[in-house]
């Protein structure tokens, strides 16, 4: 009787079987992926942003980058998860997972435990506001610095990435999004454009005084990042496998590719090359790479890395010596510009008709480039304008809130960390 029934199940289809536990595997690169994704926030973007500011503001910005990613993780617990996640509507989710309510050890997220999955996009909610304080380093009150990044994780990540990622109207578009170009890079960089432009620029921008105090921590938090990216782009295929792989190489490739073409314009430019440039390249390289890191082939990404090193170069320029904007450390031009040209580009090299630079097909019933770039754009200016039209809004009841976004003259002139915080990054 025994052999008959083994007999009989070997014979049902696995899908009888499928869900009932986790994949091991796939669970286990998620736990890697989940840790280095947070690696990238804590200490890697607050380590590269501090570096970059003046001695007499680096605690602010560690703090600030701490704060916000505390502050986030109890939002994506309360509501966030369940209302970018859960079924909803086209533009937001429901509140039936509020607290994890429903949520067990043994509740799934296709062949991963759910609450891992809340984990690993818990970080992706952690480190997008937190970019946003590069544009308004040296000079925002940290009280408005909190009220601001946390509301509008609530009222710009939470839809956007809904729309994207959660089932939402893009998603249903086919809009290709792999790893974040519309739900992380273009919400924060756009979101510290406003803010940049709001809040002014820093006292004496334009001169030598501001250049960044610590470019060896700059540096050492710019590897971090390179490292911890690996889990924010092959994470996010969601399991240990050929995507995931792919990403991950592509990721690689078109860091490499960014750092090298901005040091090489820097390099013709000035006559020099600088460190800085080379690791804002390489930042400009993964956040463009981001959004078709799952969907192309290495020849791809290095275009894409080429593509990313010079555009995001020039736009630099253009946006601090030509426009004046001090967004301080340059979050639109790498991380908004890089994620709208990503995001384009996911849309031409996904193609699976371009011989060495083939990708691996369309989203949605997408048929062709022309289809697909039609869809990349109408999700990019969509999350462009939402994005920018809600931080103003917010930005102006915040500044009524707190009597103020800015800090005034003098407070500025002695830095935050002794004004903020009651202490010295330095003693000495």
């Amino acid at each position: 009787m025994r052999n008959w029934l083994l007999a009989v199940a070997l014979l049902l289809p696995c899908s009888a079987f499928a869900q009932e536990t986790a994949d091991s595997g796939d669970t286990a690169w998620i736990l890697t992926s989940t840790a280095l994704v947070l690696f990238m926030t804590l200490p890697g973007l607050s380590f590269f942003y501090g570096g970059l500011v003046r001695s007499k503001n680096v605690l602010s910005v560690l703090m600030q980058c701490f704060a916000i990613a505390c502050g986030a993780s109890l939002i994506w617990l309360i509501a966030g998860y369940s209302l970018a996640f859960t079924e909803g509507n086209s533009f937001i989710g429901d509140l039936s997972k509020v607290f994890l309510d429903g949520v067990t050890k043994e509740s799934l997220s296709g062949t991963i435990p759910e609450p891992l999955f809340f984990m690993f996009q818990l970080t992706f909610a952690v480190i997008t506001p937190a970019l946003m304080v590069g544009g308004f380093a040296e000079r925002m009150k940290f009280s408005s610095v909190l009220i601001f990044a946390l509301v509008w994780l609530v009222l710009v990540y939470l839809p956007v990435c809904h729309w994207v990622w959660g089932g939402g109207w893009l998603a249903e578009m086919g809009l290709l999004d792999f790893a974040g170009g519309t739900v992380v890079h273009i919400t924060a960089g756009v979101g510290a454009l406003v803010a940049a432009l709001v809040i002014g620029n820093r006292n004496g921008y334009g001169s030598a005084s501001l250049i960044p105090h610590n470019l060896t921590m700059t540096v050492g938090g710019a590897g971090m990042l390179w490292v911890g990216w690996f889990g924010f782009n092959g994470g996010s295929a969601v399991a240990a496998n050929g995507d995931a792989s792919m990403a991950m190489l592509v990721t690689h490739i078109s860091a490499a590719t960014g750092s090298l073409a901005w040091m090489t314009l820097e390099w013709l430019k000035y006559g020099k090359p600088s460190v800085l440039g080379i690791v804002t390249g390489m930042v400009a390289g993964l956040g463009t790479i981001t959004p078709a890191s799952g969907f192309v082939s290495p020849a791809a990404g290095l275009v894409i890395g080429l593509s990313a090193g010079v555009i995001c170069f020039y736009c630099t320029v253009l946006i601090k010596q030509k426009w004046k904007i001090d967004d301080s450390l340059d979050v639109f031009p790498v991380h908004g510009v890089g994620g709208i040209l990503g995001t384009l580009l996911a849309g031409v090299f996904c193609s699976p008709d371009l011989g060495l630079f083939s990708g691996y097909g369309f989203g949605g019933d997408n048929a062709s480039i022309g289809d697909q770039v039609t869809v990349q754009t109408i999700g990019i200016v969509s999350v462009f304008v939402y994005t920018a039209v809600v931080s103003w809004i917010l930005l102006k009841v915040v500044s009524v809130l707190t009597k103020g976004l800015r800090v005034d003259t003098e407070t500025e002139h002695q830095g935050l960390d002794i004004s903020s915080h009651d202490e010295r990054g330095y003693n000495l």
